[in-house]
């Protein structure tokens, strides 16, 4: 309400009313204010109404806005009344009857609804309305094709045909697509939707009844139903771990290229004499020293041989076979340059067979295939051949170019001729290296050392690493402090194909991943800001942790371990072996995990987390078993990582609640019911079979069961009895009150069974 005051001889007074509809609301484009379905009503006295002209809309009101003053001061109270004058609360009792007299009747409600003054009309509005555009397919069948192809094919992100299908579904403009390698936390899912979380949370809330907060993991069918929602489509993309950053050997032409060591990995199922074969070239003992008698860690070692006269420095390295340790058959296949394929002739290709040879073609490694254990009396050798031969792996013997060597590492047969074998492939293949530019390589292995801090095991494989350079490994960097060679000497220099130990770090680096020298701190911190948030470690421990599904509300139990292990290598290990086991009955909740000893955080984790502590081949002071002890905290601590998996199925079985199997023994029919002190007894007549004290009842009733529950009290002539038979009579009491006569009893033994996950 706006109230114009004007004084010409007369204190002439109206009031002009604005009524805006409380309906119409206001957007802002680019500073501009519009208003939608805008009205001006005037309301005024009838002895007003000649000397009042009317307002068009298209009319401009020049006013000296200066001359104006709508701004308030701390000092306008203390100031109003000299502003006003000494008249002033007279003249505003007079303005006060005034009012009173001059105040509007509005008498013709209708006038409301009069359109004549609107801007802008309805017809114009629907017309330019703000209304989402759908977006048509062109050809739909067309599109549904290359989502399938997207879903089924397991295509890697960085192959042509993904590359191509995506950029032809965004030109044709058809749907928003998100492409996903894993699970998504809620705060990682609004970023790729460009949708706040807390819209995100609020449809999980009100939509499905999950209470969930930003650093929550969604599992793959919660993420499509939220996506689905907001016209999003999502697409399994196939994760580029398996040859994730593979960098190739070739160098450029150096003058200051060298030929330096070949690397030599050695790769295969287990049990297949592996690190048998490595005892018998090294002449050691090493199988004896490994706990289990298994492999669990990528090993390095150099041995000098002599060929032709000339002496080759070969570096071998030793992986496991378990399934597992996958990541570490990986990790020694992106730094090797020959592989030896280790076969035994009893066995045969296995899984693990398979895996080495899919590095070989696609890595496109040079190979050499060990047939071991050949004092054995097998007929295998050919069916092996031809075997290999499948997966375009052609040994020398039929026409191909891989050779092919039978070995017992027991009696010690043909390892000289593997030997030199290997030495005369390294001169054929030539390797070089520059040792006068800044290292580059692999760190194979990480663990922290109590002492020292954490140590990373690397392969230098191009050029040379210095004291005092710095490192940096993905998201983490650090000065070179110490190097340490294969025989445990501290050196100041490491050159091609050096396998040492560096302290550099001042976290532990996570194995697998590839190092680099920077010439300064500045360029180190920028390659490692590229890296942030892609920890593969911190991301398995994700999907371990704590996941929301659709199928939330159920009451899905938990187990939550705090895992310590010796080494990053190992971690990762454990960490997959977890991820495979099913968790619809039981979550894995993976409070915290690194590697490194038990400490005095972890027990305090623990007791403020209700978690048990899982530790794999690390030292425990008596300090910490004392507190271990004195807080009663389930502590395990293990050796050989397959035991350490059969105790975490073990506990996730405890947790599960038993099921039975109902196996009818018995029927009997109330005939009568007393009510006794301790409750009611239905006396029955026993039909059919028997009815045990142990036994499990459903009570029915017009067909329908009334009561579901276990015998309390089975009694004969007012004497307990633990079993009834027919055609007998009995009373028997149960958690149940409302017997009556005829109803049927159906009495059943519980078979429990097995748990499963």
């Amino acid at each position: 309400m706006l109230n114009f005051f004007y004084k010409d001889e007369k204190f002439l007074r109206f009031q002009v009313f604005n009524f805006v509809n409380v309906f119409i609301s206001s957007l802002y484009y680019n500073d501009s204010l519009i208003l939608k379905f805008p009205k001006l009503i005037n309301f005024f006295n009838k002895r007003f109404s000649s000397s009042l002209t009317t307002l068009s809309v298209n009319e401009i009101v020049n006013e000296d806005i200066n001359s104006i003053n709508t701004s308030s001061h701390k000092f306008d109270k203390k100031q109003r009344s000299n502003i006003y004058g000494q008249n002033f609360k007279k003249s505003k009792n007079k303005l006060s009857k005034h009012k009173i007299k001059n105040s509007v009747q509005i008498e013709n409600v209708n006038l409301f609804d009069n359109t004549s003054d609107d801007l802008f009309t309805q017809d114009l509005l629907n017309r330019s309305s703000n209304k989402p555009r759908k977006v048509g397919h062109k050809n739909k069948k067309q599109y549904k094709d290359k989502i399938e192809i997207l879903d089924n094919k397991n295509l890697s992100k960085n192959s042509n045909q993904y590359q191509e299908i995506i950029s032809e579904l965004k030109s044709d403009n058809l749907e928003k697509i998100i492409s996903l390698t894993k699970n998504l936390t809620i705060q990682e899912l609004s970023r790729k939707m460009n949708i706040p979380e807390a819209e995100i949370i609020t449809y999980l809330f009100l939509n499905k009844g999950i209470s969930a907060t930003i650093n929550e993991l969604l599992d793959l069918s919660t993420i499509r139903n939220i996506a689905e929602n907001y016209n999003y489509t999502i697409v399994e993309i196939a994760s580029d771990d398996n040859l994730l950053k593979y960098q190739s050997k070739q160098l450029n032409n150096s003058s200051n290229n060298i030929i330096r060591s070949p690397i030599v990995t050695i790769l295969g199922h287990v049990d297949h004499g592996k690190t048998t074969l490595l005892d018998a070239i090294l002449k050691t003992n090493l199988v004896t020293k490994e706990q289990g008698g298994i492999t669990q860690s990528i090993s390095g070692y150099e041995v000098n041989w002599s060929n032709a006269l000339h002496s080759h420095s070969l570096i071998f390295l030793d992986t496991p076979g378990h399934e597992s340790f996958q990541k570490m058959r990986l990790r020694g296949a992106k730094v090797t340059d020959i592989i030896l394929l280790v076969i035994a002739i009893d066995d045969g290709i296995k899984p693990q067979t398979i895996e080495v040879i899919d590095y070989i073609k696609q890595l496109s490694l040079s190979s050499i295939v060990v047939i071991t254990k050949s004092d054995k009396l097998s007929n295998n050798l050919e069916k092996i051949k031809q075997d290999l031969a499948s997966y375009d792996l052609l040994c020398e013997e039929l026409g191909g170019n891989i050779p092919m060597i039978e070995v017992s590492a027991i009696s010690g047969h043909n390892i000289d001729i593997l030997l030199s074998k290997i030495c005369l492939l390294a001169d054929k293949k030539n390797f070089l290296a520059d040792p006068s530019v800044l290292a580059t390589g692999t760190i194979l292995e990480a663990y922290l050392d109590k002492k020292q801090g954490p140590i990373a095991n690397i392969v230098v494989q191009n050029g040379t690493l210095h004291i005092g350079d710095i490192v940096a490994a993905e998201y983490i960097y650090g000065r070179v402090k110490s190097i340490t060679n294969n025989s445990g000497v501290k050196i100041k220099l490491a050159g091609p194909s050096s396998l040492v130990k560096v302290l550099a770090f001042n976290n532990v680096p996570e194995a697998g991943s590839t190092f680099s020298i920077y010439a300064s701190e500045k360029d180190a911190k920028a390659y490692c800001v590229k890296y942030s948030g892609l920890n593969k470690v911190d991301n398995k421990l994700k999907s371990l942790d704590t996941r929301i599904t659709l199928d939330q509300l159920s009451d899905s139990k938990q187990l939550k371990i705090i895992l310590k292990t010796n080494s990053q290598g190992t971690l990762e290990a454990i960490l997959n072996l977890l991820g495979n086991i099913s968790q619809s009955k039981v979550q894995i909740n993976i409070v915290f995990a690194n590697c490194g000893d038990v400490s005095n955080n972890d027990i305090e984790l623990a007791i403020a987390t209700s978690a048990i502590i899982v530790a794999f081949d690390v030292n425990i002071p008596n300090q910490i078993k004392r507190l271990l002890k004195q807080h009663k905290i389930i502590f395990t601590i293990f050796n050989i990582i397959y035991d350490l998996l059969n105790y975490v199925e073990t506990l996730m079985l405890d947790l599960i609640e038993p099921e039975y199997d109902e196996v009818l023994v018995g029927q009997a029919v109330v005939k009568t019911v007393f009510n006794m002190h301790k409750g009611y007894v239905a006396g029955c007549i026993v039909t059919d079979g028997k009815l045990n004290i142990k036994s499990y009842i459903h009570v029915y009733r017009n067909k329908l069961i009334v009561y579901q529950g276990f015998i309390s009290s089975l009694k004969q002539m007012k004497s307990d009895v633990n079993e009834v038979s027919a055609p007998n009579e009995c009373g028997l009491m149960a958690d149940f009150d409302l017997w009556k006569n005829n109803d049927i009893i159906k009495a059943h033994d519980l078979i429990s069974q097995e748990k499963t996950l």
